[in-house]
Order: C-alpha cells, then structure tokens, then sequence
C-alpha cells in the first residue's frame, strides 16, 4: 500500500467580509451625512438696501433662490410646480400667510419675477423681499 503523504499547503485567499462591514458603514455614515451638509450650504449674497428693516411676523415661510436658479422651500431644494402647492397648502394652514424671498443679488431677474408671478396667481399679498441693511 502506498502512503499518501499529507501536505498543508498554505491558504492564499483574502477574507474580504471585514472590509466589506467598513466600506458599509462608510456609505451609511455619507447617505445620512450629505443632505445635512447640503441643506446647511445654502448661501446667499443678499442684496443692500438702505431702508432694510428686521421683519416683526413670525407666521412666514422663506422661498429662497440662489444665483444658478435653484428655489428653496424653507431650506429643501423644490421645483416651481412643487413651490405651487406647497405655498397653497402652506395658505390653506394660515389665511395671513407672510412670505419672504431671499434671492440672490446676482440672480437672473426673470426667476425672480417667476417666483413673484406664481405668489401672485395663488393671492399671496404679503411678500417681503430680503435684503441686508447698508450699516452691516
């Protein structure tokens, strides 16, 4: 009978289970992370304006549009068929609804007036528009 000899050879094979565990938990970590971060980042240059004065109301929603066009409904990125029904339902909750457009100096004067057109079609009467006081 012939002897089989037993040879231990050496397992050369990667385990990648940890490695998938971390590259897991570092996408969670950036899906949760990254709205946060962008809805932090909206910056706008208001324009400058001698008779600006800090506004009193506390029941208003804030419309902002930045310089490339995008509008913001209260710091969430929206379109303008979206802005329609959010400012009728937001009208719907509160008949003295107060709204304040922050844009952009640098903005395209056309997406201002948009965004006014559409307040003014759904009845919206009190518009403010930001702006930042001359002294600052």
């Amino acid at each position: 009978m012939k002897r089989r000899q037993r040879t231990d050879r050496l397992v050369a094979e990667i385990n990648i289970t940890p490695f998938t565990d971390v590259i897991l938990v570092l996408l969670i970590i950036f899906m949760i992370a990254t709205p946060i971060i962008f809805q932090a980042s909206i910056k706008v240059d208001l324009p400058q304006a001698s008779s600006a004065v800090p506004l009193k109301e506390t029941k208003q929603i804030y419309i902002t549009l930045t310089d490339s066009g995008v509008v913001y409904f209260d710091k969430m990125p929206i379109t303008k068929k979206e802005l329609k029904l959010k400012v009728i339902a937001a009208r719907q909750a509160n008949a003295l609804l107060s709204v304040v457009l922050r844009a952009d100096k640098m903005t395209k004067f056309k997406d201002v007036v948009s965004i006014l057109d559409i307040l003014n079609e759904l009845g919206i009467k009190n518009i403010n528009i930001a702006a930042l006081s001359e002294d600052i």
